[in-house]
């Protein structure tokens, strides 16, 4: 992209104030994090539910950006930068992007539907990739944002676009069509997500094919509400199992073999291909690619040679634990321009170490020439202060030989012979690679060696879970989240720095060790400790943490250690007790902690707060109420009384939703991050973060007299088959939940426990499904929910979180 300022003022709708008229543009940004703003940097400051990026211009300008897009100056900036005012700033990302888009006029499909999206675009990426220069939507970036910034990845040697297109309401799909203005269609089904945004199943369908209004033809399968509402597209190219189609596909699953053999019957045209899976989603996306291709004529040998490559598509960026002190952010399954910015932004917001590797191999599919595609990547990488970069493939070694700390491969295997897993140590490292390279290796190289079990962690749902939250404060409420007990089995390092690039206002440990812990994985963010030990003071000091004060022997004991370090205004917390009787000052000692503060300069009170005992139950809402009143006057007595104005907060989770009129200047957020709500209503905003899988090691059939399990509680009345599972109660599974109480999902299916569960061990049965060993078990998630395990065994979802146990890997990832 080069672009002169002047060209894009009309197309934006804007008016332009700045002392740079003659600037040029060579990318976009709307993130003030990042590491690659610069001169030639258009910024636009996108408003947000609790983040505006006007705020962020001073900062940027002082970074060298001149080019920011507004809805206002900000005080301070005017005359410092080149300035496009316009009535709203998403709206003109939007129209900067269709304006983009219509420089050039290859060919471009958009696919869009309620499930497959992604997976649809990377199959036709690589189903077409021999014969076309491909533009994509970087990983799944189908949003009202995420359109607009893939289209402006466009550049003059593309000669095929691939753009998914996701709505969540109505009213927004016209908007998407307007930028990617495409020829194909590709619709992969309408399920039901997002039904929330809809009044029904139709009316989602009618949103969902306005981005189709202007293509040349619509591939689809032949369903009813297509039939329907088939006035509102053009030409419609359709496939059926059944007859009546365009298309008509015969399937026979090979399950023993992993495969579907696929009969394609259409006009002049009787073959068979096969695909390497037999699940009824991966074999509609791939008939929805094989569509495309008949549509653009190819012939049927090279269809069958392609869809028989088909591969699991893998697009998470996922953080892991590596050996030596390493931390691996692994995305190893693609490599082209795009996804490499995406990437480097994600290992900047996510490192561990001040020594940054990354791992290349050779970048396909970038549309620019070699020489300046290999420029722009060093750039890239220079700009993001990497350690060192090791490089494997032909392309890569030559073309960075100059790149300070350089290590070229030709190969993979290569670099796997001379790198033995002693050579990395304490950095965190980036792999990233095309599929043919197999980087998996690698990353099996470098990863903490753990057992199947894992505990997936959606940092996606994390921050979906904050903003929720922080949608029902003011602007300038304060957040603190609780990371305490292991970030409540999420994992506390991971989960912090997470919350840190979104700029929390404290974070909350039980203990000093925890906040040591982050500290010393780099975590700057203020921690306060909930419940310190005296005995812990000093090390507090020493890393900056800040106690929590509930008693006034506590008091005396922080202030001597203040006055032997000679502290001074250390910042402290005081707790009073309102009602929950657990910590904290009571009415009756106001006087003498007034006392004690009075004059006193070796600490300053930064908060007083209290915690509400019973803010879930609506029973309670009088109980509640009156802890409020009751630290509305205790607190204005200590802040009359010292003449001071500290932060006051005692909303927690269910606080922040049911009483936000008592949200003060901060608020504590807890269980509802994790994705745990009070309530449905609440519960229904709210993303599932933790997923524990594992795998199915063995398979057998028991017959009828049998039992299974210890001390032979499951006794076999007719014949089942069962499948062990390698996680037990030592990984923090109940064992209650045992003895057909509990279930796990294999493939869709529910399958019962059956037997006790015992230290390292499970099973279930899986009589009458589909399944082989090595499938895919998930122990909780969406379904079965913590939730409902913890209903089932009459405790809270706190004490199942919690209770997984830290031998089971945590792999946190980003969609």
């Amino acid at each position: 992209m080069s672009l002169h300022i002047q060209s894009v003022i009309p197309a934006m709708q804007s008016r332009f104030e700045g002392p740079h008229p003659d600037a040029v543009i060579d990318n976009i940004s709307i993130d003030s994090r990042s590491l690659q703003n610069n001169a030639g940097t258009l910024f636009f400051a996108l408003p947000g539910q609790n983040r505006d990026g006007h705020r962020f211009i001073t900062e940027l300008i002082e970074k060298g950006v001149i080019n920011f897009v507004v809805a206002y100056i900000p005080e301070g900036a005017q005359g410092r930068a080149n300035f496009f005012l316009v009535n709203n700033t998403l709206r003109a990302l939007q129209d900067f992007a269709a304006y983009y888009r219509g420089l050039f006029s290859f060919p471009v499909i958009a696919v869009t539907g309620s499930s497959g999206k992604t997976i649809v675009k990377e199959w036709l990426n690589y189903l077409l990739s021999p014969d076309y220069n491909i533009i994509r939507s970087p990983k799944s970036y189908n949003s009202q944002v995420g359109v607009p910034l893939s289209v402006i990845g466009i550049n003059e040697k593309h000669n095929l676009g691939i753009f998914e297109a996701g709505i969540s309401t109505r009213s927004e799909m016209a908007n998407l069509e307007h930028i990617i203005k495409p020829d194909i269609g590709v619709l992969t089904n309408i399920g039901p997500a997002h039904d929330e945004g809809f009044a029904d199943r139709q009316e989602k369908a009618l949103e969902k094919l306005k981005l189709f209004s202007r293509v040349k033809v619509l591939i689809c399968r032949k369903a009813e509400y297509i039939s329907q509402i088939i006035n509102q597209v053009p030409k419609l190219y359709t496939w059926s199992y059944e007859d009546g189609a365009d298309v008509q596909v015969k399937k026979e699953v090979l399950a023993t073999a992993g495969k579907t053999t696929l009969t394609i019957l259409a006009s002049g045209k009787h073959f068979s291909a096969e695909i390497p899976f037999t699940d009824e989603p991966s074999t509609e996306n791939a008939i929805n690619c094989l569509m495309v291709m008949l549509y653009l004529g190819y012939d049927e040998a090279t269809v069958k040679e392609r869809l028989a490559g088909l591969y699991p598509v893998e697009l998470r960026l996922q953080v892991k634990n590596g050996i030596n002190g390493c931390t691996i952010i692994d995305d190893s399954y693609s490599s082209d321009y795009q996804s490499l910015k995406i990437a480097l932004d994600f290992l900047e917001q996510h490192k561990t170490h001040p020594v940054k590797t990354v791992i290349l191999s050779d970048i396909f599919q970038s549309g620019f020439e070699t020489d300046e595609l290999y420029a722009r990547v060093a750039r890239l990488l220079s700009g993001h202060n990497i350690s060192r970069v090791i490089g494997i493939g032909e392309t890569i070694s030559r073309q960075l030989a100059d790149f300070p700390n350089f290590q070229p491969y030709a190969t993979t295997q290569e670099f796997l012979a001379h790198n033995p897993a002693g050579s990395f140590a304490n950095e965190t490292i980036l792999v990233k690679g095309a599929r043919s390279f197999r980087f998996d290796e690698i990353v099996v190289l470098l990863e903490e060696k753990t057992h199947e079990t894992v505990l997936e962690i959606n940092l996606d749902a994390i921050i979906h879970n904050l903003n929720f939250y922080k949608s029902r404060l003011k602007p300038e409420t304060k957040v603190m989240v609780m990371v305490k007990a292991f970030g409540y089995g999420s994992g506390s390092y991971e989960i912090a720095k997470a919350l840190s690039h979104q700029k929390i206002d404290y974070l909350g440990v039980a203990f000093a060790d925890e906040g040591i812990a982050l500290r010393n994985a780099g975590i700057q963010t203020p921690i306060i400790v909930m419940n310190p030990e005296n005995s812990a003071f000093a090390a507090m000091a020493a890393y900056s943490l800040e106690p929590e004060i509930y008693s006034v022997r506590e008091l005396r004991a922080f202030i001597a250690v203040a006055q032997q370090k000679n502290l001074s205004d250390y910042p402290i917390h005081i707790k009073l007790d309102t009602g929950m009787h657990r910590l904290g000052f009571e009415a009756h000692q106001l006087d003498e902690l007034t006392g004690l503060l009075r004059n006193n300069n070796f600490v300053k009170v930064q908060s007083i707060f209290s915690h509400l005992s019973s803010s879930d139950v609506p029973e309670f809402r009088e109980f509640t109420l009156g802890q409020i009143v009751k630290f509305e006057q205790w607190s204005q007595q200590l802040m009359q009384a010292l003449e001071i104005y500290p932060m006051r907060h005692i909303l927690n989770t269910s606080g922040i939703y049911n009483y936000p009129e008592a949200q003060y200047d901060m608020v504590r957020l807890g269980i509802g991050l994790y994705g745990i709500g009070n309530d449905r209503a609440e519960q229904a905003q709210l993303q599932n973060v933790g997923t524990l899988k594992t795998v199915i090691l063995q398979i057998k059939d028991i017959p009828a007299g049998e039992s299974i399990g210890y001390s032979r509680r499951y006794r076999v009345t007719e014949p089942v088959r069962i499948a062990t599972l390698p996680v037990g109660y030592a990984d923090g599974i109940p064992r209650g939940w045992g003895n057909e109480k509990g279930y796990v999902l294999i493939n869709g299916r529910k399958a019962v426990i059956t037997g006790t569960i015992s230290m390292d061990m499970m099973m279930v049965n899986i009589t009458g499904i589909d399944c082989r060993e090595g499938d895919t078990a998930i122990i909780f998630g969406t379904v079965p929910s913590v939730t409902e395990i913890a209903s089932i065994m009459d405790t809270i979802p706190y004490e199942i979180l919690t209770g997984i146990s830290q031998r089971v890997k945590r792999v946190f990832y980003k969609e």
